[in-house]
């Protein structure tokens, strides 16, 4: 019975010595494999900055040029625009109205150039010269007249002819003496045709209204709303029937073309980076799919770190931001999207 004893104890003692010693190794595996972690994240920090920050994109407000109302809109938030597309158009009655009028006035003015520097037509010419014969015509008889009373005057010695009749033939052939000179200068000027300066004068005319149409059609053109780049509809503010100006947008554009994280970055870290530096983004949605970017913009003054940024230093510390610009050809990124960025050393 004492032998069965002693054996029981000595198992035990046995067991005892096993589980220290196992529990030994295991502490010892335990602090090897925790030291190697350190020793690895040691190395892997080294030779990498990691930074966290959040995504920015550039926004463009949309508005009209005019004003006038709305009365199409091509587009809803969230749709995906190319550069050039029609996202919404005014009413374009009245510069259309202002558009046929300066039409119509932009081709009188050609045919008032047109007659100037063609001159007076042929027929024109003949109907002056008939003018001017009868006028020659007109002065010769009053010129008769007057010679014939003029000497019924002085031989009856004003018996048979007034000093009142004298008076009234003389001023006849005044009149058909002026008439005739009239005639000859509007023969002449027929001849001669239009003046360069008033040749010049109509085509500055006709140049000003064809300067006005191209306004009015650049007008026309700019109640168009189109997309001035590619890009994404981020907020539809107006409606169709709204009053749409230039004070109010329409629409707010997240643009595809540039696309940063913006981070921040300790001053001890602040001589491993550089402008032009490689970089990868990564973010909580795809942890294990790298987009590939660069250092753009470093700041040369410090700040203290936002609330939006999840650091593991104090909020009160002094940080340099930096921004890392990337080509997001699969539209991943979106504004204020939390991110991590990650640069080779």
């Amino acid at each position: 019975m004492k032998e069965n004893i002693n054996f029981i104890n000595l198992v035990q003692r046995k067991k005892k010595t096993v589980f220290i010693v196992f529990l030994v190794l295991l502490v010892s595996i335990g602090t090897f494999f925790y030291y190697q972690k350190e020793k690895n994240q040691a190395a892997k920090a080294a030779s990498e900055l990691c930074l966290s920050g959040n995504v920015d994109v550039r926004e463009v407000a949309l508005a009209f040029r005019g004003s006038d109302r709305i009365t199409d809109i091509f587009v809803e938030e969230g749709d995906s625009v190319k550069k050039g597309q029609l996202l919404a158009k005014l009413d374009p009655e009245e510069v259309s109205l202002k558009i046929q009028q300066v039409t119509s006035q932009i081709e009188a003015q050609e045919n008032v150039v047109l007659r100037l520097k063609n001159g007076t037509r042929p027929e024109e010419i003949a109907q002056y010269a008939a003018k001017l014969e009868a006028a020659k015509a007109d002065q010769a008889y009053a010129a008769q007249e007057l010679s014939r009373k003029q000497n019924a005057f002085e031989s009856s010695s004003g018996r048979s002819v007034s000093q009142q009749d004298l008076e009234d033939v003389q001023a006849k052939a005044n009149v058909a003496v002026a008439k005739k000179k009239e005639a000859g200068e509007a023969y002449n000027l027929a001849l001669a045709g239009a003046r360069d300066e008033d040749i010049a004068e109509a085509e500055a005319q006709l140049k000003a209204l064809k300067e006005e149409l191209s306004r009015q059609s650049y007008i026309l053109a700019q109640t168009e709303l189109r997309a001035p780049s590619d890009g994404v509809v981020r907020s539809r503010l107006l409606e169709v029937g709204d009053m749409g100006s230039p004070q109010q947008p329409v629409f707010k554009l997240v643009l595809n073309n540039k696309k940063w994280v913006r981070a921040y970055i300790k001053e001890t870290d602040l001589g491993k980076i550089y402008e032009g530096q490689k970089a990868e983004v990564f973010i909580d949605t795809y942890h294990d799919k790298a987009i590939d970017g660069q250092i753009g913009y470093i700041s040369s003054t410090a700040e203290f770190t936002p609330k939006t940024v999840q650091t593991d230093e104090l909020r009160t510390s002094l940080l340099y931001e930096i921004r890392v610009y990337v080509e997001d050809t699969e539209n991943l990124l979106r504004m204020g999207m939390p991110a991590t960025v990650k640069v080779k050393l």
